[in-house]
């Protein structure tokens, strides 16, 4: 540890207490999620759904797409309802009119307002009163219910079959036609769609909040927030500010400012160092990239326009081969798959320049098993995405096969584990490069150990996936998931990127490795202090208790803290290509890293802190503002940091490769300038205005079919179309810059000279 001992003892404390906050109040997630009862039965005796039909259900609706089709807690796709707080809704109004037909003999509208205030009292009371049964297992509902129950399920039953009636409603869900064809299986999924609601309904014991702290908002049964959500909500406020003071002071008093800067090398350090036969294999992973790239840009636009022509692409149906369901799995795990294979490739280059520039014998012919198993893995689950969703493939095929229904890991449980096979083989290989260097005596080796340990943690984390399967409470299924998507991404990726940066920067010559080990094992602390227990921020509504709400809030304030001084990284970044003349061929990856500082900070800092407080999210959760959030900190970051890891190993395994200044600006000003449109004119203003919708009437109300088709909200959706397009264009010029870089056998004559220059200086 040597002089960083004191870092190194904060990260592995933070580390300590972060993990064990998160498990201990995993485990609390375990023990309190909402019962799934035995029976859902009538006082009568009548069954209505059973354990085993409501885990039925869920696994029909992973078949359809699960969260790719309208969400459930709040979790999933924003075009079709949320069915939790549609169910909901639908039932409490066939509640209403069947409890006046039975007491007045006329609907509930047709009432006096003494009466209707007499039966909205009654209904608040038996629908928050817990009546399910520890000891017989039994959840007991009234007859009046169970006929508001068997109305709301025929109404789905049409809606998911291809009943002529509910074609417009489908046609503006996004829905194809006999989205799901089994009467049987559309019943099973009704049950779950009831329970689901059931426990955003019902008070847990001892408590006067719902098992989802009272989650969504509907103002006909008392679903407000709760007091415990307005004090961590402030309490989070005033945890971030305190963080940011902090900060602000360490960063004033605490950093040394006399640290003098090493004098550039002459010449290209990494330039010097001979390809090795594995560096020279990658450039078809950069291919695999940027195809993969453009695919998910195009399904993005072809997505986005289905939210205003519904089964129809510019007059022509195609819902019935390729429905929102599929493309929007697609766009998301394609945008997963490239992503994560930046990441990949960029450590495969850095493998043996740790290691001296040598190479393990076979790492080439491993570089290359890895990159067709990722090839088959793509095709594979991508293939069994389409099987499922058309409903072609044996539903007990689905989980493994086909469509696991959660977003972000939807690709089936075999892919999965390829995935995982895969990245478990990239740590081996990357292993292989790194422990001969480790072992080398001399020289200060605490970058190197940090990178290793982010290694390591990317190649084994990713197996928190496995810890949930295809009939697994929906709570704890959470849990799980959140470990992978937040995690696993949004914590170990970025404690990788930094560091690998900071090693590349050293490895140049243009930082000292004191500065960039200091500044990784200190940025390493402070993004895993806020992201581990951060991960309960999306945990709030999901059938989990208050002391899950208040870490999640008071922890993820802090992911904001270090966003707060990118804006210096930034700039430190930018100027690296003017300490020496030879950082000029490095431009535009140094641009693709001063692009996600900002985007760290705006999209991940600004719009992330929008919805973590769990007032804001009480609202907000499955709105608009998601996607918001989502695009701007996955592809501002996560996407510019593996396309700046693309064009700096693509700078360096075809060295003769002048960027093109021409493609590069338009890629990357179009690409930053249509990520702003698309937020800018179409998401957060729909966002807005569905928050004001969501707060006056209910999330019901806020994604519901009247709401979501008023013109101006169609104007808003079609006005999207030009920051789609100028994307779009970003995307292809900056794929078709790697694609010539890859494939192009020398520089273009024009740059050859300028080349040569460098090369001989």
């Amino acid at each position: 540890m040597g002089n960083y001992r004191k870092l190194w003892f904060t990260l592995i404390g933070v580390l300590i207490v972060t993990f064990s906050l998160l498990g201990y109040y995993g485990a609390e997630v375990y023990r309190t999620a909402p019962p799934i009862p035995d029976k859902i039965a009538t006082a009568g005796g009548e069954v209505l759904y059973t354990h085993d039909s409501i885990l039925d259900g869920q696994t029909a609706w992973q078949s359809v797409g699960g969260m790719q089709l309208g969400s459930i807690w709040g979790h999933g796709a924003y075009q079709a309802p949320d069915w939790t707080a549609d169910w909901l809704h639908r039932e409490l109004l066939n509640w209403l009119d069947v409890a006046a037909e039975r007491a007045h003999g006329k609907p509930f509208a047709e009432l006096d307002a003494a009466a209707q205030a007499v039966l909205r009292d009654r209904m608040k009371t038996e629908y928050r009163t817990n009546t399910y049964s520890l000891e017989t297992g039994v959840a007991t509902v009234s007859s009046t219910r169970a006929d508001a129950i068997a109305m709301t399920a025929l109404y789905y039953d049409q809606l998911f079959s291809d009943a002529p009636a509910m074609h417009k409603t489908r046609e503006h869900f996004a829905m194809k036609e006999n989205t799901l064809p089994s009467a049987e299986r559309r019943a099973q999924m009704m049950g779950f769609f009831f329970w689901t609601a059931w426990a955003a309904a019902t008070e847990r014991p001892g408590t006067t909040a719902t098992y989802t702290n009272n989650w969504p908002h509907e103002p006909l049964i008392g679903n407000q927030p709760t007091a415990e959500n307005m004090v961590w909500s402030v309490m989070s406020v005033v945890v971030m500010m305190a963080g940011v003071g902090f900060l602000v002071w360490g960063w004033s008093f605490l950093r040394k400012h006399d640290e003098v800067e090493p004098t550039p090398p002459q010449h290209d350090p990494l330039s010097r160092v001979p390809l090795t036969p594995s560096q020279r294999g990658l450039g078809k992973y950069l291919f695999l990239i940027v195809a993969l790239f453009s695919f998910q840009v195009l399904l993005g636009g072809f997505t986005a326009h289905y939210t205003v022509e519904g089964q129809q692409f510019y007059g022509i149906n195609v819902s019935q081969w390729f429905p929102y369901s599929l493309v929007r799995t697609w766009h998301i795990q394609s945008a997963l798959f490239w992503i994560a294979t930046g990441f990949l490739a960029a450590g495969l280059f850095l493998a043996p320049l740790i290691n001296g520039g040598k190479e393990p014998a076979y790492q080439k012919l491993g570089v290359d098993i890895l990159f067709w198993a990722l090839v088959v893995v793509v095709v594979g689950s991508f293939t069994g995405n389409y099987l499922a969703i058309a409903q072609i493939m044996p539903p007990e095929w689905n989980f493994w096969l086909g469509h696991q229904g959660y977003e972000y890991v939807d690709l089936g449980r075999l892919w999965q584990i390829g995935k995982f096979t895969g990245i478990a083989f990239w740590l081996v290989l990357m292993l292989r490069g790194i422990v001969p260097a480790l072992r080398t005596p001399g020289g200060d080796k605490n970058l190197l150990a940090l990178l290793t340990a982010s290694v390591v943690a990317i190649g084994l984390f990713y197996g928190a996936g496995f810890f949930y399967g295809e009939r697994t409470h929906l709570s704890v299924m959470e849990y799980w998931r959140w470990w992978v998507v937040h995690l696993w991404v949004e914590g170990f990726f970025e404690v990788f990127a930094t560091t690998a940066l900071a090693f590349i920067f050293s490895t140049l010559g243009l930082v000292s490795v004191r500065m960039a080990t200091t500044a990784s094992l200190a940025s390493a602390s402070l993004f895993m202090l806020g992201g581990v227990p951060g991960t309960f921020h999306h945990l709030y509504f999901a059938g989990t208790t208050t002391p899950v709400m208040a870490v999640g809030a008071a922890f993820s304030a802090l992911e904001v803290v270090p966003l707060v001084v990118l804006g210096h990284e930034a700039w430190e970044h930018w100027r690296l290509q003017h300490r020496t003349p030879w950082m000029a061929r490095l431009r535009w990856p140094l641009m693709c890293f001063v692009a996600v500082a900002f985007w760290n900070m705006l999209g991940a800092g600004v719009f992330g802190f929008m919805i973590n407080p769990p007032i804001s999210l009480y609202y907000v959760q499955g709105l608009n503002t998601t996607p918001v959030h989502a695009h701007a900190a996955l592809f501002g970051v996560y996407g510019f940091l593996a396309l700046g890891f693309t064009l700096l190993v693509l700078r360096y395994i075809r060295p003769q490769l002048v960027f093109s200044e021409r493609l590069m600006t338009t890629g990357f000003w179009w690409l930053n300038a249509g990520l702003v449109l698309m937020i800018a004119t179409s998401l957060l203003p729909i966002g807005l205005f569905q928050f004001h919708a969501s707060v006056s009437e209910g999330l019901w109300y806020a994604r519901g079919e009247a709401f979501m088709q008023q013109p101006f909200i169609q104007t808003l959706r079609w006005v999207r179309t030009f920051g789609d397009v100028v994307f779009i264009v970003g995307a292809l010029a900056m794929a078709w810059q790697v694609v010539s870089g890859v494939f192009g056998s020398r520089a273009p004559a024009a740059n050859a000279g300028a080349y040569l220059a460098e090369t001989r200086r």
